[in-house]
């Protein structure tokens, strides 16, 4: 079990623990402290009891909202991790918050979606008045089918404020996942969370794929199940194994996660990426799709190489005190294909990094895939009687 206790120039607290552990939330608690927190955020393998997890969670924190959902596998301090429980607490002395639950996402009404998304950010704004950064945190359930719809529509509530969110999980399985608030799980249902604090905050996307000249179009779709039945009018699978160069019956996870497809809107592209193959030769992807659509194969930069070059880039000025990322299974199973885990995990840790891999991820209105959306959080300006900001401390340094 890891923690990283809050000070001044480190706002955000964190800690994991083994699902093993005989009272992991218990161990958890403890491990992030007694400072004040506006939220508990937990991010739980599915070999876990998470009924049992979320409830004394509930218990235990008390007032304090608690999130969960259920992973494709875990990021904690020590970077990639699998059978845990991570935890992340964002103190009441840096950040304010309001949650919104969608219990049904079966029918989504689009207009009354974005009146409770406006109502909330402004609900926040009156509760936080003197704090301008601000963002929303999305966890939904990663087999709804909703995330497309659901993104649109809570964008379109938020106006500028910046969204990212992911997709629980279900390890490989595909079978079930969850999502939580206080102690009561969902299905087919989101929690939006909204976010006002007195820290710098950065939400970002990042993907490793460059597009090829190599185009399929799909001829026959099922929009609502995310399946494509034919590409360039012959069978899904068939089609993509040709341009592949691989043999159909060889197709699998590893396969989707190292050859992905994107479609290009407005000149930048999005990542397409397939779940599975059916029996029948069709392809399930985890985002929306439609007849008609161009799909390019893409062909991966190194991914720990680009990873690091993104992570620079957020560091440029100040390095980021935490990041909450939601980071695609696609990308955890190409880094264990290419055997490239131990290195994706040092540069995870060495950025603090936590948070979970998804079945799908969420930035402002769009539903991505393979990609790592999410926010940097940078330390805090100093409050009254405090000494200099870490910014001013840097910039005071002799040479």
């Amino acid at each position: 079990m890891l923690s990283s206790p809050e000070t001044a120039a480190q706002p955000v607290v964190q800690a994991s623990v083994l699902c093993t552990d005989p009272d992991p939330v218990d161990t958890l608690c403890a491990a992030l402290g007694a400072e004040p927190l506006a939220l508990v955020i937990l991010f739980v393998s599915p070999s876990t009891d998470f009924g049992e997890v979320i409830r004394a969670a509930s218990a235990r924190f008390g007032e304090t909202p608690v999130l969960a959902c259920t992973t494709a596998g875990e990021i904690s301090a020590q970077g990639y991790t699998e059978d845990e429980i991570v935890a992340v607490g964002l103190p009441s002395r840096h950040f304010a918050i309001e949650t919104m639950l969608i219990d049904t996402l079966e029918e989504i009404d689009s207009q009354e979606l974005i009146g409770r998304t406006i109502r909330r950010r402004q609900s926040l704004m009156r509760l936080a008045p003197d704090w301008q950064n601000e963002f929303a945190f999305l966890m939904i359930d990663g087999l709804s089918l909703k995330e497309d719809e659901l993104a649109f529509g809570l964008a379109t509530g938020l106006g500028p404020v910046p969204l990212f969110g992911g997709s629980a999980g279900d390890g490989a399985r595909f079978e079930e996942t969850f999502v939580a608030l206080n102690g009561i799980a969902y299905q087919d249902a989101a929690i939006v969370t909204f976010v006002r604090t007195r820290c710098p905050v950065r939400v970002f996307s990042l993907d490793h794929l460059r597009p090829t000249d190599r185009r399929m179009v799909v001829t026959g779709a099922d929009p609502s199940r995310r399946i494509v039945r034919t590409l360039n009018a012959a069978p899904a699978a068939r089609e993509y194994a040709r341009i592949l160069g691989k043999d159909p019956e060889q197709l699998g996870p590893f396969t989707f996660a190292a050859h992905p497809v994107v479609v290009t809107i407005g000149g930048t592209h999005h990542v397409r990426a397939i779940q599975q193959v059916t029996e029948q030769g069709d392809l399930v992807f985890f985002s929306a799709i439609d007849e008609g659509l161009v799909l390019t194969l893409a062909e991966p930069d190194h991914l720990v190489e680009h990873l690091e070059r993104e992570f620079q880039a957020l560091s440029a000025e100040v390095k980021p005190a935490a990041i909450i990322a939601c980071d695609c299974i696609l990308r955890r199973l190409e880094a264990g294909q290419k055997q490239l885990l131990g290195r994706m995990s040092n540069t995870l840790a060495e950025h603090c990094v936590v948070g979970f891999s998804t079945y799908g991820e969420q930035l402002n209105a769009m539903h991505v895939n393979h990609t790592m959306t999410g926010v940097a959080i940078y330390p805090p300006p100093p409050e009254d009687g405090e000494a200099g900001s870490l910014h001013d401390r840097l910039a005071d340094r002799p040479e």
